[in-house]
């Protein structure tokens, strides 16, 4: 039986089940030099299996990645969520943004919503696994309020571990009120976003 994915909304953004038909975006962007954090650049062979893996994580887990849609028309803008596949010491928040649509927030934006929801629904806590290289993601970590975890087990050589404030480290606080404001820093066309774009 398939999973029942809800479908989360932003301001700016709806998340929903990856599709079939959402499938070149994906392909095309891990097999670009955008991938290049995650394994990537990839085969189609490679990115077909990826993509399937998407789509069956949440079957197997009961929770996983959405794709990220634009509100006012769309577009598909990349994925965001839960992710821990086998091996995987513990459970990750997880992103990508296709490269044309990258430096707009969207991934501050997602995975803003999809760590409300899991918190929302029983996550007591998350990481995320970021090359050391990858100075976007770990930009982005630090923003949502994540702090590097030197003694959790890594996934790969070179990857920092960066874990994210709880349920009760975000609620009301100060953290979630800078969120949301550089969010609608982003959101708000007359307004520019304040300090280094986040993808």
């Amino acid at each position: 039986m398939r999973a029942d994915i809800p479908v989360l909304t932003t301001k700016r953004l709806i998340l929903r089940a990856p599709e079939p038909q959402d499938y070149p975006d994906f392909k095309a962007t891990f097999a670009s030099y955008r991938s290049r954090f995650m394994g990537g650049p990839l085969t189609p062979y490679e990115a077909w299996m990826l993509y399937a893996a998407e789509i069956g994580h949440w079957d197997i887990r009961g929770f996983g990645m959405w794709m990220v849609h634009a509100r006012a028309d769309d577009r598909t803008l990349g994925m965001a969520g839960g992710w821990q596949p086998a091996g995987w010491p513990e459970r990750e928040l997880a992103w990508i943004i296709w490269p044309q649509e990258a430096g707009k927030g969207y991934a501050l934006e997602s995975t803003d919503a999809v760590r409300r929801y899991f918190y929302a629904h029983g996550w007591e806590g998350a990481v995320s696994y970021v090359g050391s290289r990858n100075l976007d993601s770990i930009r982005l970590c630090e923003r949502l309020g994540a702090k590097r975890d030197r003694d959790a087990p890594t996934i790969a050589d070179d990857d920092l571990v960066y874990r994210h404030p709880g349920p009760a480290e975000l609620k009301d606080t100060r953290l979630s009120w800078a969120i949301a404001r550089e969010i609608a820093h982003y959101a708000d066309p007359k307004l520019s976003p304040e300090g280094m774009p986040v993808d």
